[in-house]
């Protein structure tokens, strides 16, 4: 079942892209899914988006960590980073994380990428509730270097609504 993010967020899907009810898109975790169907080869390149309240010093890299090991276990241990990093400010600081990922379909082994974005928003009237929003795009290797730009795009326009 689809979930809901704990807070309104504004989010504006690239030009090429299309939303997607997550339930009928195998995504129930997701809170929102854009589907790029000009790349569809196989595999559609997707975003998904989800979030959840945390608390903590470490939440970024605790939830970076925690997708990691949920992709691991779906996908058999088949789930390698490759990179990692801080981005963003201060006030709103954020973790990527770059994943090597094989999965099944249609019974035979594909080789997939992630790209995990993970944004802290803090409540200004109390920073001690936070919310990390997971924004992932998951696509096949060639299809990467076309669609990253569109997902960075994605991205940068999230917004509280």
């Amino acid at each position: 079942m689809a979930t809901q993010l704990p807070v309104p967020l504004e989010l504006e899907l690239p030009e090429g892209w299309t939303s997607a009810p997550p339930d009928e898109v195998d995504a129930p975790g997701a809170a929102f899914v854009g589907l790029h169907l000009p790349s569809a080869d196989g595999f559609t390149a997707n975003i998904t988006v989800s979030g959840s309240m945390r608390s903590g010093d470490e939440v970024l890299e605790e939830t970076a960590d925690e997708s990691l090991e949920r992709l691991a276990s779906a996908t058999a241990g088949a789930a390698e980073l490759r990179q990692r990093q801080e981005l963003g400010s201060e006030d709103t600081p954020g973790l990527m994380q770059l994943v090597d990922l094989t999965t099944t379909v249609d019974n035979q082994p594909l080789k997939l990428i992630q790209f995990q974005v993970y944004l802290l928003l803090r409540d200004v009237s109390d920073p001690e509730k936070q919310v990390v929003v997971e924004v992932m795009l998951t696509c096949k290797e060639p299809q990467f270097d076309t669609v990253l730009p569109d997902f960075r795009t994605f991205v940068s326009n999230i917004r509280p609504a």
